[in-house]
């Protein structure tokens, strides 16, 4: 349940910042921050915590505060970085000595067995994966950074002052930020299982069970995979 809640957030998220800054509307950069905040908060607030309890209210008058201050949009540039560089580093930092790479674990568990049992060739094969996707993922960050740095209006070289030497406009980030970044995630992730499935056939039968094994791990697998 809180999962398809998330899921859903994260959608109204998307939708609402692109809207936001193709249509140039305020209100609607406030939804999206109002949503991103329920994100960010809502595995915290289904568990109970007091903390999160207390920070939501302070949270939601902060997005009502830039709003007033005409800065609702401001954020919104550095959530796609944010998030992104966020998720290199958690590929990344299975990648020291004595972890296991996140997706050797992920195979494992699809496998029911622990990320050191796997046939050599597999763990060599979801260790370089795992830093393809890091930095994949980092370069993408690295991309929204520099995109948001040159978007005009109000991007952030243009909210300090600065001309930047080239301009690409809000909507075109935005584009980009909100949408392509998820296509080219989900283009990577099922190219990378068409080689898979080809460089270790009879593991898989089809993209659709794939997913459907990748789902069965549970919420909390993949909440826990996260941290």
């Amino acid at each position: 349940m809180l999962l398809t809640v998330e899921i859903a957030l994260a959608l109204g998220y998307a939708l609402l910042a692109h809207l936001a800054s193709a249509l140039d509307s305020a209100g609607l950069a406030l939804g999206a921050l109002l949503v991103l905040v329920l994100l960010v908060l809502a595995a915290p607030l289904a568990a109970r915590r007091i903390w999160a309890w207390l920070a939501l209210p302070l949270l939601l008058a902060g997005a009502w505060a830039l709003f007033r201050a005409g800065h609702a949009a401001l954020p919104l540039l550095l959530v796609p970085v944010a998030f992104i560089g966020l998720i290199a580093w958690v590929f990344g930092r299975t990648l020291r000595p004595g972890r296991a790479p996140l997706i050797s674990r992920i195979v494992a568990a699809l496998d029911r067995v622990e990320p050191a049992q796997l046939p050599a060739e597999l763990r060599i094969y979801t260790r370089a994966l795992t830093a393809a996707w890091a930095l994949l993922l980092a370069a993408l960050a690295l991309v929204n950074l520099a995109l948001a740095m040159i978007a005009t209006p109000g991007g952030l070289l243009d909210g300090l002052g600065v001309q930047p030497p080239w301009t690409i406009t809000r909507t075109q980030w935005s584009w980009f930020a909100n949408l392509f970044n998820y296509g080219i995630v989900g283009g990577f992730f099922f190219g990378e299982y068409l080689l898979r499935k080809r460089r270790f056939p009879g593991r898989y039968r089809s993209f659709a069970g794939f997913l459907r094994s990748l789902a069965g791990l549970g919420a909390g697998f993949w909440r826990d995979l996260m941290r």
